[in-house]
């Protein structure tokens, strides 16, 4: 667990206690952000969609991805952003991460080199996610008419997918709510989030068999269990009419 650093706030000075987030690389390994201790918080006075996340290694996998950069709240209104040590520059030679990189091995579809959407917005991150499905093979993709009552934001002839593109990891009740949704429906469902899931949301995928992937701003998504590498493996389960 990550030990707690003292903060002082840029703006009135005030110090308290922050403990950096940890969340759950697509090998299951716990990922902490390395705070800066050389470097002083500072005040967000404008936040962009880049700066929302930090650079890191996993330190089990070596996996490269980008992750919710820490913010802490100040009782005097200041939004405070947290230095953390970022990844050095990708050096030469350095081997990238793919869908399927060290997932279930077998023989599947036949599919070409997936090339990634860069995402820099919420709605980019629908769009990436969308890209993917296609390339596992479901088709007819749309978005909702309605949002709001929809329960998903993609849906295809046979499938639902949801994609959390928030800074906080995906909770067990959003996975739940998505397993009722392709339940309802027949059809797959299948999660992507930015932020990685907690452990509970985790644990609730593998009982109900939905596929989690963890999406970085390269827009190239990642297994998280089993239920994904299978998806990856095997593509869509064929459809009974």
């Amino acid at each position: 667990m990550s030990k707690s650093v003292p903060v002082r706030c840029p703006a009135c000075r005030h110090e308290q206690s922050f403990t950096p987030p940890t969340f759950s690389c697509a090998c299951g390994a716990p990922v902490s952000l390395p705070i800066a201790a050389d470097r002083d918080p500072c005040a967000m006075a404008h936040r962009t969609w880049e700066d929302c996340w930090a650079v890191v290694d996993c330190a089990s996998c070596d996996r490269r991805d980008h992750w919710p950069w820490p913010e802490l709240d100040c009782p005097c209104g200041t939004v405070i952003r947290i230095p953390v040590v970022e990844a050095p520059a990708e050096p030469p030679g350095r081997p990238a991460t793919g869908p399927g990189d060290g997932g279930a091995a077998g023989s599947g579809p036949a599919r070409p080199a997936f090339r990634p959407v860069t995402i820099r917005t919420a709605r980019d991150a629908v769009n990436a996610a969308a890209h993917y499905l296609r390339w596992l093979g479901f088709q007819g993709l749309r978005p909702p008419e309605n949002r709001a009552t929809a329960g998903a934001d993609l849906r295809g002839p046979g499938v639902v997918a949801q994609v959390d593109p928030t800074t906080h990891p995906t909770t067990v009740r959003e996975v739940e709510c998505l397993w009722l949704t392709g339940l309802n429906e027949s059809v797959t469902a299948v999660f992507f989030s930015l932020a990685g899931y907690a452990r509970d949301a985790r644990h609730r995928a593998d009982e109900l068999g939905i596929p989690l992937f963890v999406m970085d701003l390269t827009g190239t998504p990642q297994p998280v269990n089993d239920a994904a590498d299978d998806l990856i493996r095997l593509g869509p389960p064929e459809r009974k009419e």
